[in-house]
This record gives C-alpha cells, structure tokens and sequence, in this order.
C-alpha cells in the first residue's frame, strides 16, 4: 500500500515522502496514530501543491537576500563610540551594536548573528564586515567608526 508520511517514521521515511509499505503496517500503525495517510489521488495533489508553494516562497526568499545584498554592498553605517586618546575606543564595537545601528539608520533588521565581525573592533576607522543573508548569499557592509 502507498501511503504519504504526515511525520517523520524512523525506519520508514521522513515527512511528507510517498513510500511503499505492507497493509497491515499502513493499517494499523501508520495510519491510526496520524504518522501517515492514504496515497489518493487528491492527497498526492495537496502534496505536489504544498511542495510547489515552498519553492515558490524559498525561491523569493532567495530573490530578495539577493537584492539586498546588493543594497547592502553599497551602504556605509556610521557606528560612535565612545574613545580615549590615539583613537582607541572604550570598550568594542559589537555585532549587536551595528545590528542596532542598522535597523536605525537602514529600516533594516538583520540578526547580530548574521553578521561576521571576525576580531574585535577596537578603534576608531573603516572597517568592511560579511554579513550572511542566506545560504550562499552575503553581502559587504562598510561600517565607519566615529568618536561620539
């Protein structure tokens, strides 16, 4: 009996794969404890339909990163901080700070954990940062630091 998993089985199958099973299996294990229902014609049509739509979504999820990335690369964000003599700063600048900086300046909210600083910023400069905006996907971002 085909069957379509609604959860992951182990053993069988992850969600929503269409595989090959005993009757009895299907019958009195799988389907009665919601793991997995019949393959009709029409549950496999819901199945296509669902996997289309998340490609769809993933595919524009992939367009606007793309987008983004370039607006990105051609940002400068002005980040002050507090400094003492020679230009060095109390303190760092954090990924969590230009976060916020962003979002501020930009109208952009990009998780700090996107955003690779690498060694701590701990000067005033010009300094360049990764930042991930989906996989394979990434974008240079100019961060300029100031005293306040």
């Amino acid at each position: 009996m085909k069957v379509i998993l609604l959860k992951d089985v182990k053993g069988s199958g992850k969600k929503d794969d269409i595989i090959n099973v005993s009757d009895g299996y299907a019958r009195n294990y799988l389907i009665p404890r919601g793991l997995a229902s019949e393959a009709t014609a029409g549950n496999l049509n819901s199945i296509n339909n669902k996997k289309a739509a998340v490609a769809h979504h993933e595919e524009m999820e992939r367009q606007n990163a793309a987008a983004l990335a370039k607006d990105i690369d051609k940002m400068t964000v002005v980040v002050k901080g507090k400094c003492g003599e020679n230009g060095k700063l109390f303190g760092s600048i954090t990924a969590k700070e230009i976060s916020a900086v962003l979002k501020e300046q930009h109208k952009l909210d990009i998780d700090k954990k996107k955003i690779e600083v690498g060694d701590a910023i701990k000067a005033l400069g010009e300094y360049s940062f990764t930042v991930r905006l989906y996989p394979g996907i990434t974008g240079k971002l100019k961060v300029s630091v100031e005293a306040q």
